[in-house]
């Protein structure tokens, strides 16, 4: 079975729902029959390549204060420890992850994908230097076990895995996906948002138990549920409590 997740390095909650889909799947008694693809979203394709700090682009984005996005930022970041992930609690940047899609393309064709995912993550959440910048992303694929010299190729020509990160959102749109995290099984079973580690325990025993071709159908999304917290377009849930 295959598993396919959409997720933005810029997004708080994909770092959190991986966490959380990867709990479920330690326990999944199927799990040695479970391939799992990471999948490229960009939650603002516009955005600069320049880094920014976080918290007065989370205040513009919803129009509020800046102790009000410091104080979003920081039930964000107790959801993450929550979890045993370590967050930044201040400081924290972030700008266009094109860049960081390709060389996740590229780490897929050299079986190190979840290595460099793990590593971006790491680096953008729960480190302080800031892992945007190019000299940055080739010491991060190095750490991932790639050939820095090679992905440093892949960075300087903007056209080396573009057309794949393209075709990654186009499928995304086309399911129907607003926000990541997006999780898929075997493009028969749709989980949205970070959801609880049992909703990901209970979407792989579905799409496990009932491998036959139906319509997609998403778990979470439009049903009420507050618990699937996800980032889109408009910026990312924050917790209320």
């Amino acid at each position: 079975m295959r598993v396919e997740i959409w997720s933005d390095i810029n997004c708080p909650w994909c770092y959190i729902g991986k966490a959380r889909f990867e709990r479920a799947l330690e326990r999944f008694p199927h799990r040695e029959g479970v391939e799992v693809v990471h999948r490229s979203f960009e939650l603002d394709p516009r955005s600069p390549r320049e880094a920014r700090p976080v918290v007065p682009l989370i205040a513009a984005k919803y129009g509020i204060g800046l102790d009000q996005a410091e104080a979003a930022e920081q039930r964000i970041a107790d959801n993450a420890e929550a979890e045993g992930l370590a967050y930044v609690r201040a400081g924290r940047d972030a700008a266009n992850s094109f860049d960081m899609h390709r060389l996740l393309h590229f780490a897929a064709e050299h079986g190190r994908q979840a290595e460099l995912l793990d590593a971006l993550y790491r680096a953008n959440f729960a480190e302080e230097r800031s892992a945007f910048a190019p000299e940055r992303l080739v010491e991060l694929a190095a750490e991932a076990g790639l050939d820095g010299a090679e992905a440093a190729r892949v960075l300087a020509d903007p056209d080396a895995y573009a057309e794949a990160v393209r075709e990654d959102e186009a499928t995304a749109s086309a399911m129907g996906a607003t926000g990541v995290p997006f999780f898929v099984f075997d493009r028969r079973l749709g989980v949205s948002g970070a959801q609880p580690a049992e909703t990901f325990t209970a979407a792989l025993e579905q799409a496990w138990d009932s491998r036959t071709v139906v319509p997609l159908v998403q778990v979470g999304a439009n049903t009420g549920d507050s618990t699937g917290e996800a980032c889109g377009p408009d910026g990312c849930e924050v917790p209320q409590r």
